[in-house]
């Protein structure tokens, strides 16, 4: 009985080291949010200054959804290509978790990226928009809020584009992003 209850124990234990092996999005933010090849920054949705932008209902319900955004962007040059590398292929590691629903892939003249979220299909709790250049590097952007709808995506991109914010208050993360 007592050779039992110990293998149980031991399998157990096991499971639960085994399961918790894959870092989170969360973790991997906090864990190089001090590395000096990475760009940091965590602002409040009102940054966007939306309150003085004449919006549709459902511009404004999408709006409303939101809390705050944290940017993460590693900055490539030519002395940290192979951390570059390494971390562009640990952040793909965690994003294709099966709780990442994929919403779009993004294909432009800037690079590659995909937008994921986390949550139910109508009350998205967290967007993930992640953008990959060869040459500058790659951004990691979590969109939280409360009950956002993917269908509000879209419309949440026209009401940015309405007020006209082009990264002010962003510091050096709003020139990487602008290219």
């Amino acid at each position: 009985m007592k050779h039992i209850l110990k293998t149980i124990m031991a399998l157990g234990v096991l499971l639960l080291t085994a399961c918790s092996s894959q870092q989170s999005l969360q973790e991997y933010y906090v864990d190089n949010s001090e590395n000096p090849n990475f760009i940091s920054i965590d602002v409040p949705a009102s940054i966007l200054k939306m309150d003085v932008v004449d919006l549709t209902p459902v511009q404004k319900e999408a709006v409303e959804s939101l809390r705050k955004f944290n940017l993460l962007a590693f900055k490539k040059n030519s002395d940290n290509d192979a951390e570059y590398q390494l971390e562009k292929k640990k952040v793909k590691e965690i994003l294709k978790n099966d709780e990442f629903v994929e919403l779009m892939k993004i294909n432009s003249q800037y690079g590659k990226g995909v937008i994921k979220y986390l949550g139910d299909e109508d009350a998205i709790d967290e967007v993930i928009i992640f953008g990959d250049s060869k040459e500058k590097g790659f951004a990691l952007i979590r969109v939280l809020g409360k009950d956002m709808n993917p269908a509000h995506i879209v419309q949440l991109m026209q009401a940015i584009q309405k007020s006209d914010y082009r990264g002010e208050g962003l510091g050096e993360i709003g020139a990487f992003l602008k290219g």
